[in-house]
């Protein structure tokens, strides 16, 4: 099943200049989180390599439609399956609508997961901002093409039925060293803590913890040791004579405590 993602940016500069800077494909990495690599290889031929979510994908697409200062339309030909289409819209005051829309197919549980939690429609969010701080900044557009792709063609937005032929190529897919680590820390921390559970039970040997201040003192005890006999009360006539506690089984003498001393 695929998502439909549609985010529009107003920036403050003249629609030329907005234009000029989105056909510079391969400064995409400048303001687009994720976007590692676009390498234009023709006219009408990108080559893309990004890491979203933690999973690095790599594709290239055909420009379907591209007509100065209006709109860039393009769909997937293999790699990661989308497609979609950027217009500009002149709303006078040297101001530009920038609208995104794009459509695509999420593979694998990491993407199928990030696309319920709106990942990409976020990023597409955060690109577009950037790419606002980025054009307004400059006065003026890092380069420019104005030339025209398939003008005539009337391909309207393209969707993922234009990038069929992408369909069942993961693009090279892989997930990132950053998500395999942060597996495995989750792996270990659920492996101790199932050791830590496992080990709760009642064993040969006791264990006893004692806090004095912020410090933890362990003592392993054997069950079979003596640990002294059982405790009795004193009575007031052994308490008077300066006698402590004693086990039940100390001799009289002990009990009574050393009067001679």
């Amino acid at each position: 099943m695929s998502t439909q993602v549609e985010k529009t940016v107003l920036v403050n500069v003249p629609v030329s200049r907005a234009y000029n800077q989105w056909t510079q494909f391969e400064d995409f990495p400048q303001f687009m989180g994720g976007v590692q690599r676009v390498e234009q290889l023709s006219d009408d031929r990108l080559e893309w390599v990004a890491e979203i979510a933690g999973v690095r994908r790599q594709w290239q697409a055909r420009i379907l439609e591209q007509v100065p200062d209006r709109k860039v339309a393009w769909a997937a030909t293999e790699g990661a399956t989308n497609a979609g289409a950027v217009t500009f819209e002149d709303v006078g005051g040297g101001q530009t609508s920038v609208t995104l829309t794009l459509e695509f197919e999420p593979e694998g549980i990491v993407e199928k997961v990030g696309d319920k939690l709106n990942v990409v429609e976020n990023q597409a969010e955060r690109d577009l901002e950037r790419f606002k701080e980025f054009i307004e900044s400059e006065r003026y557009a890092t380069g420019a093409w104005r030339g025209s792709v398939g003008q005539s063609a009337g391909v309207g937005t393209p969707g993922v039925a234009e990038a069929a032929a992408s369909r069942g190529d993961s693009g090279k897919a892989g997930v990132s060293g950053k998500v395999v680590a942060a597996g495995v820390g989750v792996a270990a921390a659920a492996a101790a803590a199932a050791a830590a559970a496992g080990g709760s039970g009642t064993t040969s040997d006791e264990h006893t913890s004692e806090r004095t201040d912020d410090t933890v003192v362990e003592h392993d005890t054997d069950p079979g040791e003596d640990r002294g006999g059982d405790i009795r009360m004193l009575t007031d006539e052994e308490i008077m004579a300066g006698a402590s506690d004693v086990p039940l089984g100390a001799p009289e003498s002990s009990r009574d405590g050393d009067t001679n001393g």
